[in-house]
């Protein structure tokens, strides 16, 4: 099955997001879910080209791989995991990932990378768990 990679990024107040490996495929929104839902009407836009002008991606099954930046991540999971239960599994400290939150800094691609392995860690640990 062919992966479209999409890649959400945020601004001071809008998300957009964009297709790394498949051309023509964008969207953007107020929030996470808006930007989804613009980038799904954007493909079905594409696919209604004529054959010969449609992305051999969007040409059968596909699957969509949505990539945040951690700004994006943090914000859109604010209800979800705390900035303080974040830097507990993280390492990293709270002020510093409010300001990743809120757009004030960006974090170094070692600091995203280890805020994605301790999520991945604790998503593991989650899926081991009965009840």
């Amino acid at each position: 099955m062919k992966k479209i990679k999409v890649i959400i990024e945020r601004s001071k107040d809008f998300f957009w997001a964009y297709s790394d490996n498949v051309d023509k495929i964008s969207g953007g929104g107020a929030t996470i879910d808006d930007v989804k839902r613009s980038v799904y009407e954007s493909i079905d836009i594409v696919k209604s080209f004529d054959d010969k002008n449609i992305p051999a991606a969007l040409k059968g099954e596909y699957e969509i791989e949505w990539k945040l930046d951690v700004g994006s991540f943090l914000k859109y999971y604010k209800g979800i995991f705390s900035q303080t239960g974040i830097a507990k599994i993280t390492g990293i400290n709270e002020k510093l990932l409010n300001h990743y939150a809120s757009g004030i800094k960006k974090p170094r691609p070692a600091q995203a990378k280890k805020i994605e392995a301790a999520l991945h860690k604790l998503g593991n640990e989650l899926l081991a768990v009965k009840l």
